[in-house]
């Protein structure tokens, strides 16, 4: 057991070599596991064990892609230049193959499961657990007749719904973006700490949120084969909106049918938000601005209306949704809170697209909040600021 247990630190990464004390283990590492490590300017160091290896390259998704050295034990190290803050997903390319880092704990994200670093924001604590109250998630399983098929979401419980029975609460809605799942919000997000920290300081008020599977396809019909097709395709886009079409009657037909019947919710529009980031984002504005009698709250991270729901055309905002747009102080007495938020360092087909949205929404006349997240890409970092400034916005 002594032996199994040292070969499986070998493998994280645990070196006797003496390092810089500023760098440390990162606190998305396994157990045990000395590497990856963060200094505090931000540089990571990687070390992989792969002694019959002839390259061996790190990639980063959102940062470098860089050549490992190969060490004379076998090892291969790396120091990245400053990353920024947040978390940031990476592989290992070792001959060529794709890799996970043994080192790494694994997030869902890019349809696969993948290693991640997280990067210390000097300073920012609004996602670090704290002694305060903390709520509870919950895994739950609903039947979908739409889909024909059990489906998972995770829910946020606040902390004292326990103790309080008589309390009811307003539900947030919390979507992932495309190539992650429902766990992405926790895991990667930290939402749960977020709530929690808001909540504690008085910021927030008391709410649930619902993090729900955002693929769905109705019951009956099969998958598209779309090998070969470019994502800008007809074919794409065909499965996208049938996807998200299904999602929406999925959500609004047995997902808050579910939510309202097995928790303590004030089950009406004034009560209930929704919000996601990039693909979840297109689909919380999909679903609320078709189903306005639901809800009352948009928040949109990193995501609105997307090419992919309305083709190469030029979008008019006073048309689409059936006009939702046309009339400011109608759409102002249904909606409470629409909110819209990019991060500067996103692709710039991204940025454009938000900052034309906000543009066009102000030149109609439509009241909303819109925010930049300083310095951050299409990341986490940017999603987590997103949540911290919404909450506090929403069930005023």
């Amino acid at each position: 057991m002594k032996q199994l247990g040292l070969a499986l630190l070998l493998m994280a990464g645990v070196s006797s070599a003496q390092e810089p004390a500023d760098f440390q283990p990162a606190t998305t590492n396994v157990w045990g596991a000395q590497y990856p490590r963060v200094d505090g300017e931000g540089r990571v160091q990687v070390r992989i064990k792969a002694p019959e290896a002839t390259e061996v390259r790190l990639n980063f998704w959102s940062g470098p892609k860089v050549d490992m050295e190969k060490e004379a034990d076998g090892f291969w190290t790396v120091t990245t230049e400053p990353l920024a803050p947040g978390l940031h997903y990476y592989t290992v390319f070792v001959n060529g193959a794709e890799m996970s880092d043994p080192g790494s704990e694994a997030f869902f994200g890019g349809g696969k499961y993948a290693s991640a670093v997280e990067v210390p924001e000097p300073g920012v604590d609004f996602y670090a657990i704290k002694d305060v109250p903390h709520g509870q998630v919950r895994e739950v399983w609903y039947h979908s007749k739409v889909t024909g098929t059990w489906r998972h979401a995770l829910v946020y419980l606040p902390a004292g719904y326990e103790k309080e029975t008589d309390v009811r609460y307003p539900v947030l809605y919390l979507q992932h973006g495309g190539g992650e799942d429902e766990t992405g919000w926790i895991r990667q997000g930290r939402a749960n700490f977020i709530m929690d920290n808001l909540i504690a300081d008085g910021s927030c008020k008391p709410m649930i949120v619902v993090m729900a599977y955002g693929y769905a396809r109705r019951a009956g019909t099969t998958p598209p084969d779309l090998s070969g097709r470019p994502f800008s395709s007809p074919e794409w886009r065909k499965a996208m909106q049938d996807m998200m079409a299904a999602f929406e009657d999925d959500v609004t037909e047995a997902l808050i049918p579910f939510v309202d019947a097995t928790y303590r919710t004030i089950a009406d529009r004034d009560h209930r938000a929704m919000a996601g980031l990039s693909m979840g984002g297109m689909q919380t504005f999909q679903i609320t601005l078709n189903n306005l009698d639901l809800f009352s709250h948009i928040g949109g991270f990193s995501g609105g209306l997307g090419r992919m729901m309305f083709g190469d055309q030029k979008l008019d905002i006073k048309t689409v949704y059936d006009g939702v747009f046309a009339d400011p102080a109608a759409f102002a007495e249904k909606v409470h809170l629409l909110w819209l938020g990019i991060g500067t360092n996103e692709p710039e087909r991204m940025l454009e697209g938000i900052r034309g949205l906000h543009a066009a929404l102000t030149e109609a006349g439509i009241e909303h909040v819109y925010w930049e997240s300083p310095g951050t890409d299409h990341e986490w970092q940017t999603w987590r600021r997103d949540l911290k400034d919404f909450a506090p916005r929403l069930f005023r």
